[in-house]
């Protein structure tokens, strides 16, 4: 992922959507307090209870108190390791003692009443620079990543319930909470605990069937909070000409000003807590009218139109979400049909490019972020969408597998996603059309594939023109 101060030029024009900046490692700040615990309510059933205080002075930080209760559990650690090097944990005879974090975990002693450590925000910010995991902001919001700063059970049962409260600052965080800010929990959520916004401003993107819950963690000089959720409620529905509703009633959003850049967005990145929770970076100077051409808000919020592939297959997910970002924006009528085929064209070339003389299989062996896995995946996703409508005289299209398996669930795998392709088919297809692209160079089915459909390239630019599967193009970007 490309770090913030080091966007490339092409990356600035058209960067590979999802890349995040490199992590930066966070110390300890010592509790400036050593009080007792707070009193858990008598018959409370979660087994573990999070206090979060968003502390302001001397510096920004998280404190957090784990209170636990008889039979939680005792081995500690934190999913990504590194912002805490020592917990202070509190006995039920009231002992306290220090206890050092080694590799990222801990082991509490029997009678463990509950655990104390500090996560210092800006310590972190001030010696390695902003980061989008382990924390960035200003003014009095920040943004941190939950698996930066929480802390977890090294085993998480399926029947581990957890209660989290936050206080000092208005929190956006990927659950909702229920009465009195009370977030009730699975243990899992402590496991993909997602992106986390403190302070800031709020607003709401209301789409028919959803929201888009927004916290904008800092101060833009041309961008009213207005346009801001205008321009995520259009990217909502663009979403929604791929799915028939919206992935997920409830959305949350970080947007993050960063200072000195005019753009509208430089990178984002959806994690996959649940509900996932997605956070953009955006130029602290960019002005409404650049939203207009945008396309990484839209990018990332159709991450959410394809179920989470375990283990991750980044080329499909990638590629899925860059096909249909061109495609999404020419359905809602946001560029035109020629254009959205002009900017598929210039990504597989630069894809190409890239690639070289390797094989697809080759391509995409390497960094999930490189050029050549997004668009790799978007040619091969077109290719698929294609031949969905070929073989069933148009009728069905690669949204219908998106269908299939939502209705599934929120995670599949490859495999399934084959067979939910073969299913939409009524034929197999997906093994058979994977096995002409894996061998051959990357994009060696690009120039069959767009003459066919009527797509011609030249020196002038792009045209569309009538030829043998004009109308499944047409199909494709919603002029039928």
């Amino acid at each position: 992922m490309d770090a913030l101060n080091g966007l490339s030029a092409e990356v600035t024009r058209r960067r590979a959507p999802g890349r995040a900046a490199p992590l930066v490692l966070l110390a300890l700040a010592w509790l400036s307090c050593q009080s007792a615990g707070r009193v858990r309510a008598v018959g409370d059933p979660a087994a573990l209870r999070y206090n979060i205080t968003y502390v302001r002075e001397p510096e920004h930080a998280l404190d957090v108190e784990v209170v636990l209760v008889r039979g939680a559990p005792r081995a500690f650690l934190f999913s990504q390791p590194g912002g805490v090097d020592t917990v202070e944990v509190w006995s039920d005879d009231g002992e306290v003692r220090s206890l050092r974090v080694h590799d990222g975990a801990v082991s509490l002693p029997s009678g463990t009443r509950f655990l104390r450590y500090r996560y210092a925000l800006d310590r972190r910010i001030r010696e390695e620079g902003p980061d989008f995991f382990a924390g960035m902001g200003e003014g009095d919001a920040r943004h941190v990543a939950g698996r930066e700063y929480l802390i977890r059970p090294r085993v998480v049962s399926p029947e581990l319930r957890v209660e989290l409260y936050v206080e000092g600052a208005d929190a956006l965080l990927p659950w909702t909470p229920g009465e009195g800010g009370l977030y009730r929990l699975r243990g899992e959520d402590l496991v993909d605990s997602g992106f986390h916004g403190f302070g800031g401003r709020r607003c709401l993107a209301r789409l028919p069937d959803a929201v888009l819950d927004v916290a904008i963690l800092g101060r833009f000089t041309r961008l009213e909070d207005a346009a801001v959720c205008a321009w995520l409620r259009q990217a909502g529905e663009e979403v929604r000409t791929v799915r028939r509703a919206f992935p997920y009633p409830r959305v949350s959003v970080r947007v993050i000003p960063v200072p000195g850049r005019r753009g509208s967005s430089l990178f984002g990145m959806v994690l996959w807590s649940s509900p996932p929770s997605i956070s953009i970076l955006v130029g602290q100077d960019a002005e409404a009218s650049a939203f207009e051409r945008d396309w990484v808000a839209v990018h990332e919020l159709l991450h959410l139109a394809h179920p989470v592939l375990i283990p991750r297959v980044p080329w499909l997910s990638e590629g899925l979400a860059t096909y249909y970002t061109e495609v999404a924006r020419a359905r809602s009528g946001r560029q035109s049909a020629e254009r959205a085929w002009a900017e598929l064209v210039d990504g597989f070339e630069r894809g190409r490019a890239r690639a070289g003389e390797r094989t697809m299989e080759e391509a995409v062996a390497g960094s999930d972020f490189a050029l050549p896995v997004y668009w790799t995946g978007a040619l091969f996703a077109l290719h698929l969408d294609v031949e969905l409508r070929r073989v069933t005289g148009n009728e069905r299209r690669l949204e219908d597998v998106l269908e299939l398996l939502a209705e599934r669930g929120s995670t599949s795998t490859f495999g399934a996603f084959s067979a939910a392709v073969d299913s939409v088919a009524g034929r197999p297809l997906f093994d058979a059309l994977l096995a002409r692209h894996l061998p051959r160079p990357a994009f060696a089915e690009m120039e069959a594939l767009l003459e066919a459909l009527g797509v011609k390239a030249d020196s002038a630019g792009v045209k569309l023109v009538p030829a043998p599967d004009s109308p499944l193009r047409e199909a494709v970007d919603g002029r039928l």
